[in-house]
């Protein structure tokens, strides 16, 4: 959607009146009903000014189209700064101007395209302008009809007017090449060259034509990515599906085909425990419906599984694929059904509010209900690990109803991971006393599980199996000791100690946890490794699970005060303390399931009580 369009012409005058800022405020207010920060207000008063500079020069066209934060269609993302026109022989060409008004920035190693820099009121870590730049682009040319049958071409760049380049410039290093290729980015000094740039494409104006075209093309996804995401999953193993995961992937397509028919509303849920193939099935449908012409996004509210399933797709490449993988809280400002489908995978993670400050939207869950015509949630209730997760059966029915969604109901039972036993997973929930079942012992189950009374011999199992296993096999932990600052990138930092035994958690890496080369030397933690699976893990279970008068015991208090899982438990345990210790029991025996189904072919267990050891060696009998 175009807020703020017009000529060079009319930009250059409202600039020169001072009321560009205002145009753009009254026009979002009236198209999308949105009132205006001060700071970003301030922020258009400031940059416009540089873009003035810039447009200042009477050969780049009085009537090449300008528009002034476009609305990517069926996001929430907004590209700062278009200029529209022709080449030399008609060619329709677009500059896509990412605005930064950053004045210092740092580069941050072993991550892909993030740099870290103020904003927000603090030093966080943000995506590389280049990259920013470049993933607009490539959104809009995958998605956008008339974009792709138009022929025109997108010219992404970053222009950072409060930064002033160093020689080398440590923003175009090489772990940033290939971003910076395609977006190069401008700097404090650079007006000229930014002009050069804009004057190679935009030779004539439009009267705003390619603008409107772009405005009005009809979303569909390119031809080009149809192809790549299903010549990804050809030939991949890991995302052939089995049995009633086949059964389940159909009745999906079915609903999803009858929607775009008939434009009803629907919801569909997939229960299913660890290892039955949720995400399988989830990506075999993000690349089908997706060459089938519609548009589609995989969701999840922790990042660890998008992170993983995009690499494996992609193979680390840059990829526009990546575009298809959003977080939960991607929905807020999204209009009703603007999206065809939506795969929501881990729905037990989703939160009720959104944002950095979880103070933005009503609910994750009708936000995506809202957003899309079919929706698709997968989801374990059993695998509920903080207490901010609100993701339940009964909240997604509740919001769909409400959002006059029909709902259907669909389940996946076949065990795919330990071995394919249900049994092992009925033991579990019987030993840590999250339900009884009638499975006492693992009497022919054949699946490799061990106590070990040492945190070292677990160790040593694990690299032995990583290196027999393809790098799959990983060593995880609850979260009872604290992540030290220090050693977010330094592997020689050791956050775990138990005795003469130490390790660090998983550091910052280029690489997602569950498929770093090196991660085999780090201790995941619940976060990293929730949604995925290896052939063998290895599980640290602390202080806060104990085995005491006969009985499983959580204990809260000794969790490490960096996990945020339990964050409030403090203050809900002085207003109501059966309800905190409930929760936490719950959350707490959740993370320990979840982290003991994350092994395929074995599971090897340090207790760091004595009691729960022998309690647990006892069960194995």
């Amino acid at each position: 959607m175009l807020v703020y369009s017009g000529l060079k012409k009319d930009f250059l005058k409202s600039v020169e009146e001072d009321s560009i800022a205002e145009e753009i405020e009254e026009t979002i207010y009236n198209k999308m009903h949105k009132k205006t920060a001060r700071n970003e207000f301030r922020s258009w008063e400031n940059s416009l000014e540089y873009m003035y500079k810039v447009l200042n020069d009477d050969t780049i066209p009085e009537n090449s189209g300008i528009a002034i934060e476009y609305n990517i269609p069926q996001t929430s993302k907004r590209v700062d700064f278009i200029i529209s026109g022709y080449g030399e022989k008609k060619d329709p060409n677009v500059i896509i101007i990412e605005l930064k008004q950053w004045d210092k920035v740092d580069t941050v190693n072993g991550q892909d395209a993030l740099v870290e820099t103020f904003t927000g009121g603090a030093v966080r870590k943000v995506v590389h302008p280049s990259y920013q730049a470049w993933s607009y682009a490539a959104m809009i040319y995958d998605y956008n009809q008339n974009v792709q049958e138009g022929n025109i071409i997108l010219h992404p760049c970053a222009f950072m007017h409060n930064y002033r380049k160093s020689n080398p410039e440590k923003l175009e290093e090489n772990q940033y090449k290939e971003y910076v290729e395609d977006a190069p980015i401008f700097g404090r000094g650079e007006v000229y060259k930014l002009r050069e740039f804009i004057k190679k494409s935009v030779k004539t104006g439009d009267n705003k034509e390619v603008l409107y075209d772009i405005d009005n093309g009809r979303i569909r996804p390119s031809k080009s990515l149809q192809d790549t995401i299903n010549s990804m999953l050809k030939g991949n193993q890991e995302f052939v599906m089995l049995d009633e995961q086949k059964v389940v992937y159909e009745e999906i397509l079915r609903v999803a085909k009858q929607c775009m028919t008939d434009l009803k509303k629907r919801t569909v849920v997939v229960k299913g425990g660890p290892g039955t193939g949720k995400t399988v099935v989830a990506i075999n449908l993000l690349a089908k419906l997706t060459n089938e012409g519609m548009f589609v996004q995989y969701t999840s509210k922790n990042s660890a599984p998008r992170e993983v399933y995009s690499k494996k797709l992609t193979g680390f490449k840059k990829s526009s694929v990546n575009n298809m993988f959003k977080g939960s809280g991607s929905y807020v400002d999204v209009d009703s059904n603007t999206i065809d489908v939506i795969l929501c995978d881990e729905a037990h993670r989703l939160n009720e509010k959104s944002g950095l400050f979880h103070n933005k939207g009503e609910n994750q869950i009708k936000e995506i209900i809202n957003a899309s015509l079919c929706s698709v949630f997968f989801i374990d209730e059993s695998q509920r690990v903080t207490l901010s997760d609100i993701g339940s059966i009964g909240e997604i029915k509740k919001w769909a109803d409400k959002e006059d969604s029909e709902i259907l109901e669909m389940e996946l039972l076949s065990q795919f991971r330990c071995n394919g036993s249900d049994g092992y997973l009925a033991w579990l929930d019987d030993v840590l006393e999250i339900r009884e079942t009638a499975n006492h012992d693992l009497k022919d189950i054949e699946y490799d599980i061990q106590i070990v009374d040492d945190p070292n011999e677990v160790r040593e199992i694990i690299i032995e199996k990583n290196l027999n296993s393809h790098n799959r096999a990983r060593m995880v932990a609850g979260y009872c000791w604290e992540w030290l600052k220090d050693g977010k990138a330094d592997t020689n930092v050791h956050d775990i100690k138990i005795g003469d035994f130490e390790m660090s958690w998983n550091l910052s890496d280029s690489q997602p946890f569950a498929l770093s080369d090196t991660s085999v030397n780090e201790v995941g933690c619940i976060h990293t490794s929730q949604g995925l699976e290896f052939d063998y893990v290895g599980v640290i279970i602390g202080d806060d699970m104990r085995y005491e008068n006969g009985h499983i015991v959580t204990d809260f208090t000794k969790r490490a005060s960096t996990d945020q899982s339990l964050k409030g438990i403090k203050k809900l345990y002085k207003e109501n303390p059966e309800k905190a210790l409930s929760e936490a029991d719950e959350i707490i025996k959740n993370t320990y399931r979840t982290l003991m189904t994350r092994g395929m072919k074995g599971c090897y267990v340090y207790c760091t009580d004595k009691n729960l050891a022998n309690y647990l060696r006892e069960c194995l009998k």
